[in-house]
């Protein structure tokens, strides 16, 4: 039975643990949230804490072998350089052949050309000098294990509703919508079930040294996308700047598609009635 170790059990990794547990793998599953730990083993899912920002990562490891693994998933949100460098010297002496680390289309820089080429694995001028991209380098670049990378868009689905990213209250309890800029750029994002198929995809295939981009095929602008999120809320009025210099950009999903033969669950990104969302309407 292969072993995996996701790093990081959230919005994402929770249920990623509890799927890739009903498909056979042996899973170990991380936080740094005692209550997080206990709903992973209500789960039944093998938990660890661990945090790679402590000062000495092996302290983590100390009465547990989170790292004894055959792959890593990496889901955190730390964009610290020097702990990801501590964390690699770990795997290094651990037993991890494959790494996936899930990283973001935020490495891309925005343009303010809407109508430019979409953005590909490819695009290397596009890339913006930043440390999630240096910690990517920093995996692809070494010798004992392979890297993944996947750079997932915009996350949406279940607790994350994109029309609450823009409702706020006032003093007297009354909701509203705060301004809505950039309203005629193009949106890139993804659902949760979309992430995980992805990263099944990627598990099932061994398509390892690889970079994907990973977002639904439809970008509508963000003002049809926030009207019909909002509206899917109740009825909620969107506000949107009188803007005309928008910038951003239009990430393409062509290689997870093709190389992968990923279908997605989700490409409609205007039918919210589709997407499962968890307390989205009221």
């Amino acid at each position: 039975m292969k072993r995996i170790s996701i790093l990081g059990s959230g919005w994402l990794g929770f249920p990623l643990a509890i799927e890739l547990s009903q498909a056979n793998f042996h899973v170990k599953a991380s936080s740094r949230s005692q209550e997080r730990l206990t709903h992973l083993r209500k789960a039944g899912i093998e938990a660890h804490a661990y945090d790679i920002d402590v000062s000495d990562v092996r302290k983590n490891s100390h009465e547990n072998d989170f790292l004894q693994a055959d792959i890593l998933i990496i889901n955190i949100t730390s964009k610290s350089i020097e702990a990801f460098a501590q964390l690699i010297s770990e795997i290094e002496k651990s037993t991890i052949q494959q790494v996936l680390f899930i990283s973001s289309t935020s490495v891309y820089t925005n343009s303010a050309n809407l109508d430019s080429a979409a953005v590909t694995e490819d695009s290397l001028q596009q890339l913006k000098p930043c440390p999630l991209l240096t910690i990517e380098s920093m995996f692809q670049a070494n010798d004992h294990f392979e890297t993944t990378i996947i750079r997932f868009s915009g996350l949406i689905g279940y607790q994350r509703h994109p029309g609450r990213f823009f409702l706020t209250t006032n003093d007297d309890d009354s909701t509203y919508c705060k301004t809505i800029k950039n309203p005629d750029a193009r949106v890139n994002m993804i659902h949760r079930d979309d992430c995980i198929g992805i990263i099944n995809a990627v598990i099932k295939q061994n398509c390892w040294g690889e970079v994907f981009n990973a977002c639904a095929s439809q970008h509508p602008t963000r003002r049809e996308f926030y009207k019909a999120a909002l509206n899917h809320l109740g009825e909620y009025e969107p506000v949107f700047s009188g803007q005309t210099d928008s910038v951003g950009k239009v990430i393409s999903n062509q290689k997870v598609t093709e190389q992968l033969g990923y279908s997605f669950i989700h490409d409609d990104l205007l039918n919210f009635t589709k997407m499962p969302f968890i307390n989205s309407v009221g």
